[in-house]
C-alpha cells in the first residue's frame, strides 16, 4: 500500500504540472514545440539534466558498475562533463541561428543553411532511427522499476505501457511548456534520491568504505582502471569519452532545447551547470552496482540492469525504496517526454510540413504532433516488449549512429559555404559503415581495437570538412 501511494502522489504532482504548462501555453507551434523561446536559467539547467539523464542513468549505470566497477564512472563522468563542450562548438551557433531564423528542429536548420533537402531528409531519418531504440530504453527502466517495486504485482510490460501512456497524455496536451515544468520536478527528485539510494545502502552495509574493502577483497579489477574483465583497453577508454562529446548535442531532444533559451546568459549557466553535475552525481548508481556483488554475486548478462532496484528492496524499508525509485522514474519520465516531443516535432515539420502539405496550418501543425506522439510512442513499447540487448549495448549502438552526424553539423554552423554533398556523403558513408559492422559485413579488426565511433567520426569528419573546403578554393 506504501508504495502505491508514494506512486499515486508522484503522479499526481506530475500531473499537475501537466495542466499549469496547459494553461500557460498558446496555441502557436513555436509554443507547443519550444515554449515560445522564453525559458530562464534554471528551467534551462533542469531540463538539458533531466532530458539527459535517462532510465540509463539509474539502471545502466549501476549495471555496468557491476560489470566493469568503478572506471565506468570515471569514463562516463568525465566524458559527459567533457560533452558541455560542444554545447559550445554547436549549441551557442544553434540558438543564434534558431533565434535570427526561426528555426524549429534541427534538420530544419541543415536543409535551411545548406539549400539541401536531401540533405534535411537523411538527417532527419538518422536522428529519428537511431533515437527510437533510446527512447525504447526508458519504458524498459520503468517496466523494471515497477515491477521490482511491487514484487511483480504490477508486471514488467504492464509497468512499462501504463507510465508510456501517462506521459503521452501530458506531452499530448501542454507541449514543451509541460515537459520543462515537469522536468524541474523530476530533476529536484532525481538528484536528492539517487545520493539518499547511496546513504541508505552503504549504512546498510556498514559504510562507504567498509563496503569498498569487501567488494575489493572479492573483486580487485573492479577498482582497476581497465575494469572487470579488462574490459576498458586505452583504445576503448577515449573511444567513449569522445563518444558523449560528439552524441549528446546530436540528441535530438538536446538539440531542440538549444533554440529554448530566453537568451544566450541563460544557455551559457545551463552549460557550466551541466559540465560540472556528473563529476558529482554518476558516482552513486555505479557505486551501489560495484557493491552488488555483495548481495547477489552471480548475475550475468541483462541480470545486472535490475541491480539498484535489487539492492534497495534489500536494503531499505520498503516505503524509502519505494521513494528513491521514484527518482528513477522520473528518470525516465522525463527522458521519454522529451524524446517523444521532439520526435514527433521533426516528424511535423520536417516531413507532414514540407512533404506532405506545405500550408498545414498552425492547428494542424499541433495535432499532427499529438497523433505522432501517440504513434511513437506505440514503437517504443513494441521495442521494450521484448529488449534486444543490456540498456548499455542499446544506447552505445544507438548514440554512434548519432555521432555521425556532428562533423556535418559543425560544418554547417562554422563554414561559411558548406558544401550540401560533402555532408550527405559524410552521413550516408558514415552510416553504412556503422549498419555493416554490426551486421557483421565489415570485420571488427579495421576498427584497431576502438569502439566503432572514434574512426567513424573521424572519416564523416574528413568527407565533410574536406569537401567543404575544397568548394571554398
Amino acid at each position: 500500500m506504501t508504495v502505491y501511494l508514494i506512486l499515486s502522489i508522484y503522479l499526481l504532482l506530475t500531473l499537475l504540472s501537466g495542466f499549469i504548462g496547459y494553461r500557460q501555453s498558446a496555441a502557436t507551434p513555436e509554443d507547443y514545440f519550444l515554449a515560445n523561446r522564453g525559458l530562464g536559467s534554471m528551467v534551462v539547467f533542469f531540463t538539458f539534466i533531466a532530458t539527459n539523464f535517462s532510465a540509463f542513468f539509474f539502471l545502466g549505470f549501476a549495471g555496468e558498475g557491476y560489470r566493469t566497477g568503478y572506471s565506468y564512472y570515471a569514463m562516463m563522468g568525465f566524458g559527459t562533463a567533457f560533452a558541455a563542450l560542444s554545447f559550445y562548438l554547436i549549441g551557442f551557433k544553434a540558438w543564434q541561428e534558431g533565434k535570427r531564423n526561426s528555426y524549429i528542429t534541427p534538420a530544419e536548420m541543415i536543409g535551411d543553411k545548406t539549400g539541401s533537402s536531401s540533405l534535411k531528409l537523411l538527417y532527419l531519418l538518422v536522428m529519428v532511427f537511431f533515437t527510437l531504440p533510446y527512447m525504447a530504453v526508458q519504458p524498459i527502466g520503468a517496466g523494471i522499476i515497477l515491477e521490482a517495486l511491487t514484487d511483480g504485482q504490477i508486471p514488467y510490460f504492464w509497468g512499462a505501457m501504463g507510465l508510456t501512456i501517462f506521459i503521452v497524455f501530458y506531452v499530448f496536451i501542454g507541449g514543451m511548456r509541460t515537459v520543462a515544468i515537469t522536468d524541474m520536478i523530476q530533476g529536484v527528485l532525481m538528484f536528492g534520491l539517487m545520493f539518499g539510494a547511496v546513504w541508505v545502502v552503504a549504512d546498510s552495509l556498514g559504510g562507504i568504505t567498509a563496503a569498498n574493502e569487501q567488494v575489493y577483497a572479492l573483486k580487485p579489477d573492479l577498482f582497476s582502471r581497465a575494469g572487470g574483465d579488462g574490459y576498458f583497453t586505452w583504445q576503448k577508454w577515449m573511444s567513449l569519452m569522445l563518444l558523449w562529446v560528439f552524441c549528446v548535442p546530436m540528441f535530438p531532444q538536446m538539440f531542440m532545447r538549444f533554440y529554448v533559451s530566453k537568451d544566450l546568459k541563460a544557455f551559457k549557466f545551463a552549460t557550466v551547470m551541466y559540465a560540472a553535475v556528473p563529476l558529482v552525481l554518476f558516482i552513486c548508481p555505479v557505486m551501489i552496482g560495484v557493491w552488488g556483488h555483495l548481495s547477489f554475486p552471480d548475475l550475468v548478462g541483462r541480470e545486472a540492469d535490475n541491480i539498484l532496484p535489487m539492492m534497495l528492496n534489500l536494503h531499505a524499508p520498503q516505503w524509502l525504496a519505494a521513494l528513491i525509485m521514484t527518482g528513477a522514474l522520473a528518470a525516465f519520465m522525463s527522458t521519454l517526454d522529451s524524446q517523444l516531443l521532439a520526435l514527433s516535432t521533426m516528424l511535423t515539420r520536417d516531413l507532414y510540413v514540407s512533404f506532405v502539405r506545405p500550408k498545414a496550418g498552425f492547428g494542424q501543425q499541433i495535432w499532427m504532433g499529438r497523433i505522432l506522439v501517440i504513434v511513437l510512442a506505440i514503437i517504443g513499447l513494441t521495442i521494450a516488449f521484448q529488449p534486444p540487448a543490456t540498456i548499455f549495448v542499446i544506447v552505445k549502438n544507438a548514440f554512434t549512429g548519432l555521432s555521425i552526424l556532428f562533423p556535418a553539423t559543425f560544418v554547417v554552423l562554422h563554414f561559411k559555404n558548406p558544401n550540401p554533398m560533402a555532408c550527405f556523403l559524410s552521413i550516408a558513408i558514415g552510416e553504412a559503415f556503422l549498419v555493416g559492422l554490426l551486421l557483421g559485413w565489415i570485420p571488427q579488426t579495421v576498427l584497431l581495437g576502438f569502439e566503432p565511433v572514434l574512426p567513424i567520426v573521424a572519416l564523416a569528419g574528413v568527407i565533410a570538412v574536406g569537401g567543404s573546403l575544397s568548394k571554398t578554393k
